[in-house]
Order: structure tokens, then C-alpha cells, then sequence
């Protein structure tokens, strides 16, 4: 069963902005692969990376049991039961600048992350 409850994390206008065409390009590249098939962006945290634990972004069409599922700006977020206590009042958010290009998640439950910030501790 999936619940639609309070949203464990958030996505900043930028980042669902990104995902969107992300999204969009993605499933243009080959629509017949995708026809028919719901997409949300599946947030996870598993194990792996220097820190112990990483985070995992992926276009999604499963509904797994007790996922939790949220819309933020027109996109649909699941994020899996063990993974939402870690994800907690976390923010996900897109940045693009010289440095540096990408996903970046801000986490108030990080008890610390390796210096490539690929990875946390919680």
C-alpha cells in the first residue's frame, strides 16, 4: 500500500524545475520504451560511499509498499519507507554554477559527509 503523508523531504523550485526536463528528455529519447508507464523521481538513501551511506536519485515507475509520495511543482516524489527517516526534513536542490553542477542534498540528520559530499553519516 502506498501513503501519501507528510512529505519526509523537499524540493527546491530549481531542482523540480531540473527534474522536469530531465524527465521530459528522457522519456522523448524513447517513447515507445516508456509509453504507458507513470515516472516519479524515487529519492533513496543506501549503502555506499565513503561516509557510509549514499544518497540515490532515479526516475522511478514502481510503487513500492509503503512508499511515501508527494508532488512538489508538477513532480511526483517516492521516497521508500527505510529510507524516509533519514531523508527527514531534508531539502533536495539543483545548482548550477562554475564550481560546481548538480543535485545537492541539505540534511539536518547528516552527522557528517565526506569531503565530496557524495556520501553522509547518520
Amino acid at each position: 500500500m502506498t501513503s501519501t503523508t507528510q512529505a519526509p523531504v523537499t524540493i527546491t523550485e530549481p531542482a523540480a524545475l531540473k527534474v522536469s526536463e530531465l524527465l521530459e528528455r528522457e522519456i522523448s529519447s524513447a517513447p515507445e520504451e516508456h509509453a504507458g508507464k507513470e515516472y516519479a523521481l524515487r529519492i533513496a538513501v543506501q549503502p555506499g560511499g565513503c561516509a557510509g551511506l549514499r544518497y540515490a536519485l532515479y526516475f522511478d515507475d514502481r510503487q513500492l509498499d509503503g512508499d511515501v509520495v508527494h508532488e512538489v511543482s508538477g513532480v511526483q516524489i517516492r521516497v521508500d519507507k527505510m529510507s524516509s527517516p533519514y531523508l527527514a526534513g531534508a531539502s533536495v536542490d539543483w545548482v548550477d554554477g562554475l564550481q560546481q553542477s548538480g543535485f545537492t542534498v541539505n540534511n539536518p540528520n547528516a552527522k557528517g559527509t565526506c569531503a565530496c559530499g557524495d556520501s553522509a553519516q547518520f
